[in-house]
């Protein structure tokens, strides 16, 4: 709690006369010294800073991380932490003799840090400074092999040294998420096998160089120098304030009227009658716009529309239109050297249904996300964490509802109320976000004006992604698995043969799919699949649903 309110007092001058009495009384009562307060403070401040350039920097806005670094280390000049970041980014800015600069001097500061002895090794690699880059990559290579890239760098020093054997042994331990770079390996690989006296498999490795899509050809010298500065890292972006996404889509929906399984309900038997298959089309957008960035804070404004309208005339009445309206309020720091943010959001959403108001929602929401260590796995290697938690209270208004022409007979199957949840995720990143795998827990209670709809439930999570062999796809899975206990009172009108009789009971499992092609210009193709089946000891309330669709994405 000192520590802060500390950085965050430093940071407004109109309140610093107070604060510095303040917390020079603190540190005399403390038996601090006056001389120690200074450095103590600019140290603070400074790892608020990086702790926002490491962020600024693996989403590649590098001018804002660069920007970001230098301010912190003219806080801490010797943090060897500022100085190994302010490397990466100039790398990533294609300013390698600047990055050696910094990173000799973090290397210097920390001559046992395995990562600071590897990027300088690239920094000189990429400078074509293949004799200055050998010794670091070498002794990185000896005590950890796996490193992503850190294989063809290897393989290509024993290549130009003619130690073909050792190079190809390189070459086939080689990890690496950037194509270019497998390119390379893959062309390398294929020389060296040719060297060796082995034709057939080296036509073989360069044949598949030729095949792997990348965005540069096969040539020596600028190209090599250009892949050994992008060490896997996106393009440099600017740094935006607005985001855009548009989608546009198709989709086929086997269940759009919500219709019941099989049950011995008689009104859940007539109302699987009613057509409810429909092919549709659907349209979204979202704006974000930034308006707010001082030091660790940032707000954002921001508003979604969704549309499904459904081919199936006779099922136009469920068409589903949305508007959402938010605003966020978001601090970012570190705690124990991990990056965290701190978030405050509110939203309201107003649901149509055939362009008929139903539903109104507002949603404060509080949450936090947490940047933990990585640790090392056997054949994963390096295995980064993200937890996330939220806290959510919702106030649900329903439209045109039966209770609202008898109140006294329908009063029961009243939706309007709120609903409170709390839950928690983590994220276990792979191959540098390439692959990851959640797992999450979640409780709701939802309190409503009529007793038929109260319940408190349980919510399980997972899912993961996958990049597929093929550049640009990736496999996305989710899973979610929802029990609700509406156990305050047995359901007022079903079943409708034994009326006041059943606590009903859900279990509702969703699962979502999708296959995701990444094409240039920002957009992307989306195939999806969702499945929902929602059992229940109910029968109007047991149903299945399956949807697939088509979607394009374009993103700003």
């Amino acid at each position: 709690m000192f520590n802060s309110f500390l950085i965050f007092n430093a940071r407004n001058s109109h309140v610093r006369p107070f604060f510095f009495i303040l917390i020079l009384t603190c540190l005399i009562g403390e038996q601090f010294t006056f001389g120690a307060f200074p450095a103590f403070a600019q140290q603070a401040e400074a790892e608020v800073l990086l702790a926002q350039a490491t962020i600024a920097y693996d989403e590649g806005k590098y001018d804002e991380a660069l920007q970001l670094l230098q301010e912190a280390q003219s806080f801490d000049p010797n943090n060897s932490r500022i100085l190994y970041y302010l490397g990466l980014t100039f790398l990533a800015k294609k300013q390698p003799a600047t990055a050696i600069t910094n990173l000799q001097s973090a290397f210097e500061l920390r001559p046992a840090n395995l990562f600071n002895r590897f990027q300088l090794g690239v920094a000189h690699f990429a400078l074509h400074n293949y004799d200055q880059a050998a010794p670091f990559l070498f002794k990185v290579y000896e005590e950890q092999p796996q490193i992503e890239d850190l294989g063809f760098y290897v393989g290509f020093l024993r290549y130009r040294d003619q130690d073909y054997d050792k190079a190809l042994e390189a070459f086939e331990v080689n990890r690496s998420q950037d194509p270019d770079i497998k390119q390379l390996t893959s062309f390398y690989r294929g020389l060296v096998l040719g060297v060796l006296g082995i034709p057939d498999q080296a036509i073989v490795q360069l044949d598949e160089a030729l095949k792997i899509e990348s965005v540069s050809p096969l040539t020596q010298g600028a190209i090599q120098l250009r892949n050994a500065l992008a060490v896997g890292r996106r393009p440099n972006q600017e740094k935006k304030r607005l985001r855009i996404q548009v989608s546009v889509g198709g989709f086929y929906d086997n269940n759009v009227a919500i219709n019941p399984n099989a049950s011995s309900d008689p009104i859940a038997q007539n109302l699987r009658g009613r057509k409810t298959k429909s092919g549709g089309f659907l349209a979204s957008a979202l704006l974000d716009y930034a308006w707010l960035r001082h030091g660790p804070f940032e707000s954002t404004v921001n508003y979604q529309f969704f549309q499904t309208l459904n081919f199936n005339g006779n099922l136009s009445r469920f068409n589903t239109q949305s508007h959402v309206v938010g605003t966020g309020a978001y601090y970012r720091g570190t705690v124990l050297e991990n990056p965290y943010q701190v978030g405050l959001e509110y939203s309201y959403d107003y649901l149509l249904l055939d362009n008929v108001a139903f539903l109104s929602r507002h949603n404060p929401t509080l949450s936090f996300l947490l940047v933990e260590p990585s640790f090392k796995l056997p054949l994963l290697g390096s295995v980064g964490n993200l937890t996330s938690g939220i806290f959510r209270y919702q106030v649900k208004a329903f439209f045109n509802e039966p209770a609202n022409n008898d109140a006294r007979f329908f009063g029961p199957d009243v939706r309007d109320g709120f609903n409170t949840m709390v839950g928690a995720s983590h994220v276990f990143r792979l191959f540098n976000d390439a692959h990851f795998v959640r797992f999450g827990y979640q409780y709701d209670n939802e309190n409503t004006d009529g007793s038929n709809f109260t319940y408190r439930g349980h919510k399980l999570l997972t899912g993961g992604q996958i990049s597929l062999p093929i550049p640009t796809f990736k496999l996305r899975y989710n899973f979610d698995l929802h029990r609700r206990n509406y156990n305050a009172n047995a359901n007022t009108f079903f079943p409708t043969n034994a009326p006041g009789t059943v606590k009903r009971k859900d279990m509702q499992y969703n699962h979502l799919v999708q296959l995701v092609d990444e094409l240039p210009y920002n957009v992307s193709l989306i195939f999806q699949y969702q499945h929902l089946r929602n059992d229940s000891n109910i029968g109007i309330f047991d149903y299945t649903k399956n949807v697939f669709s088509l979607i394009v994405n374009w993103t700003y």
